[in-house]
């Protein structure tokens, strides 16, 4: 994993970068980071976190490499974000040529039930902190963080999925939650003209989550669908996600807003 510094020098965070796609994404971003870019990788588990540093540190020894084990869904999370992003403005002699946030902490939720059976507002409310509060609240104050500068690109990803724009029954909460997202990123584009903003749909991945759509789903239909995907050898690599992603980035000609799924590339 040699280091070809595509990107220039970054400061680059990862949410939810532990495992699935937002660990892909972090191993397919490392190399393409210039010497003396840094790379905040947040989750909540410590262990796994700490692997995957030591990982991209022996592979990308120029890179500046944090983790951050955080729960962004709380204020305290986020504010630890905040303060290790700052602390990793590149050194002196290095100018900040690109900022970039990809969103991708989420949450399935619970799949089991249909719409009727959720009457519960703390259990709605719980799940869209994490899904759409934390994301618009980190990525609103890392903007105010990293202003607007000249020969400085922000660059802000939301990792998106099919159910922003298809109902899928029992999932509720996760349509919902990737709806909001999509939305409120648009209106960030419409907003601040200056700041690249991506939806990306990074296709159906074979992942923990698709386990749970393939056993928890409530509906049998979408179990059944999900079952005949994986049987079908139909989902998705994280890694190939990751570098059609990573190409988007790098090529930088989508519309900013713009929902873009993997199968449109």
């Amino acid at each position: 994993m040699e280091a070809g510094g595509e990107l220039g020098v970054c400061v680059a965070v990862v949410s939810g970068a532990s495992r699935g796609l937002g660990r892909s994404v972090a191993r397919a971003l490392a190399p393409r980071l210039a010497a003396g870019s840094a790379l905040l990788l947040v989750a909540r588990s410590a262990a796994a976190l700490g692997e995957l540093e030591g990982e991209l540190a022996a592979a990308c020894p120029a890179l500046r490499l944090r983790s951050l084990p955080a729960d962004l869904a709380r204020a305290r999370g986020r504010r630890a974000l905040l303060r290790a992003a700052r602390s990793l403005r590149p050194p002196a002699g290095r100018t900040l040529r690109r900022l970039l946030l990809v969103n991708n902490a989420a949450s399935l939720g619970d799949i089991s039930k249909a719409f009727v059976d959720f009457t519960n507002p703390a259990e709605v409310n719980s799940y869209l902190n994490l899904n759409v509060t934390s994301a618009l609240c980190l990525t609103s104050s890392l903007l105010k963080a990293f202003p607007a500068e000249p020969g400085l690109c922000r660059m802000v990803v939301n990792i998106s999925s099919l159910c922003a724009l298809k109902p899928f029954k029992t999932w509720t909460l996760y349509c919902t939650g990737k709806a909001a997202r999509d939305m409120m990123f648009q209106v960030l584009a419409a907003e601040e003209p200056d700041v690249r903003v991506l939806n990306y749909a990074p296709g159906p991945l074979d992942t923990d989550m698709q386990e749970l759509a393939r056993t928890k789903s409530g509906d049998q239909e979408v179990r059944e669908q999900f079952v005949l995907m994986k049987q079908n050898g139909q989902l998705l690599d994280c890694d190939l996600s990751s570098q059609k992603l990573l190409t988007l980035l790098l090529e930088n000609t989508f519309e900013s807003g713009a929902h873009v799924d993997f199968y449109d590339i």
